[in-house]
């Protein structure tokens, strides 16, 4: 870790260092506002005040620029070289961006498209590291608690806009826009998004509690079974109402992640009676719900019409949509122009401003749009970035199992295809990509406790110092070294 990613500081005694370390709490708060507003957002901007639907779409750069000033201050700030390849490649494309668009856009929307792609492409992805940096595997194993107690509501919440019709209150869109509506998943219903805007916020909050409902079983004493088994069936039950296949694929690499944590370190899966008691609790309460039976069979007609309609198997229609996303931008890569057509272009919000409405000009795949705006030479400058710093969290995460700690390979798991193919021109896809990556890095950070533990029992394994060896004979030592120095006096003589 400290090869790449700067180490926390350590805090000694004085008024300078607790002022720093004060500092360093208001960042951890801070952060942590970013991750509620993250999961709050879509409500505010459904429900609460519809009317500012659009500000709100940014409501946390504010909370992010707080936390990066903070930041600064006290002296925690990463300054790696993830975070300076990414501050080069993010000048530079801001730079060629104006160049381009100078010629064709009138000023005002050219700096908010640019800026809005600057913050969408570039902006937020410090965090990352900030985190681990702040947090430590005690903060993320609380927030993974919240979380997961945020689960069951979650899941009331999807059950309800799922057995709602389309048009209701509780299934309204973001600005509440006339006529608009969430994508259908089959047979009348809806894809519920939960308290967020679209749906891909419900998949990747359940993939988070997936990984820290994982981590519970497997880890004796880290969470009670009183909110493992009733977030665990709200898990279970808001994948099977979703309506999205990616939800339920997504889940399921989550959990088939324990087959790696068998094969690299059998011995940190120390409660599988404990797991395989939670999981007929579940699959017996869970089988009795006539909602999760009625979002089991949208789903399964969803698999079928998509295999039926790509003339493919099921679980082959799937692999060529995954893989997709990766080749048909590199495939494609003589047909983009050098030197992009500006950051933002590719985005709802630069499309909003250009041609006065919410639209994918350039196209839905991630890869593809970030080579259009910024072209074949920072566009893959800045997918390398991305590819990079996925395989080094996993190469990580790999290496903190092998020592025994399974919660960094259970997050990497729900974070690694959001931070190298997610959508980062929708907010919610690359908040998740930050908050996830951030508590993977966060959670290899061992607590003070931990540290402190170890540190005494590699002492241990040690064993006492050896004796010093003597520079010259005790007789050598007397004839040339001065008289020591004693407390013994002699009286007046002294004087």
């Amino acid at each position: 870790m400290r090869s790449v990613f700067t180490p926390r500081p350590e805090y000694t005694s004085g008024p300078l260092t607790l002022d720093r370390s004060k500092r360093v709490r208001k960042v951890f708060w801070l952060i942590v506002a970013y991750i509620f507003l993250l999961i709050i957002e879509g409500a505010l901007r459904k429900w609460v005040v519809p009317r500012l639907s659009n500000p709100l779409l940014i409501i946390r750069d504010p909370v992010l620029i707080l936390i990066y000033f903070m930041a600064f201050r006290a002296g925690v700030f990463p300054r790696n070289g993830f975070v300076m390849s990414l501050a080069v490649i993010g000048f530079l494309s801001v730079v060629l961006s104006i160049y381009v668009l100078g010629d064709y856009v009138t000023s005002l929307p050219l700096w908010i498209t640019v800026i809005y792609g600057f913050r969408s492409n570039f902006f937020h992805l410090p965090l990352i590291f900030l985190m681990a940096n702040v947090f430590d595997e005690g903060d993320v194993k609380r927030i993974g608690w919240w979380i997961l107690l945020g689960m069951i509501p979650m899941g009331l919440l999807m059950v309800a806009q799922f057995q709602a019709s389309p048009d209701s209150f509780i299934n309204g869109t973001a600005g509440m826009v006339e006529g608009a509506e969430q994508l259908t998943a089959g047979g009348g219903k809806i894809r519920p998004a939960g308290t967020f805007s679209f749906i891909s916020g419900p998949i990747f909050y359940c993939t988070a509690s997936a990984a820290f409902l994982l981590y519970g079983i497997l880890s004796r004493g880290t969470y009670r079974i009183w909110i493992l088994i009733p977030s665990g069936i709200a898990l279970v039950v808001a994948a099977g109402v979703s309506g999205s296949r990616a939800c339920v694929v997504s889940v399921l690499l989550v959990v088939a992640t324990v087959l790696v944590i068998f094969i690299v370190r059998p011995q940190a899966v120390n409660q599988y009676g404990r797991l395989l008691l939670i999981g007929i609790i579940a699959i017996f309460v869970i089988s009795r719900l006539p909602v999760f039976k009625e979002g089991v069979d949208v789903l399964s007609e969803r698999f079928v019409a998509s295999a039926e309609a790509e003339e493919t198997g099921m679980m082959r229609g799937l692999l060529a949509r995954t893989t997709e996303g990766f080749t048909e931008s590199l495939t494609n890569i003589d047909k983009f122009p050098a030197g992009g057509w500006g950051l933002g272009i590719g985005t709802n919000v630069g499309a909003h401003f250009l041609v006065g409405g919410p639209a994918f000009i350039l196209s839905e795949n991630e890869w593809t749009r970030v080579l259009y705006e910024s072209g074949p030479i920072l566009g893959l400058a800045f997918l390398l970035w991305r590819t990079i710093l996925t395989f080094r969290v996993g190469y990580l995460s790999l290496v903190a199992l092998r020592r025994g700690s399974t919660l960094p390979i259970l997050l990497f798991s729900s974070a690694f295809f959001v931070l190298l193919n997610g959508q980062f021109g929708q907010p919610t896809s690359l908040g998740f990509a930050v908050v996830l990556t951030g508590l993977c890095l966060a959670s290899m950070q061992k607590t003070k406790q931990d540290a402190e533990a170890l540190s005494e029992n590699d002492a241990i394994a040690r064993g006492p110092a050896p004796r010093p060896i003597p520079r010259s004979s005790p007789f050598a030592s007397r004839l040339h070294d001065p008289p020591p120095q004693t407390d013994q006096t002699n009286g007046v003589v002294d004087r």
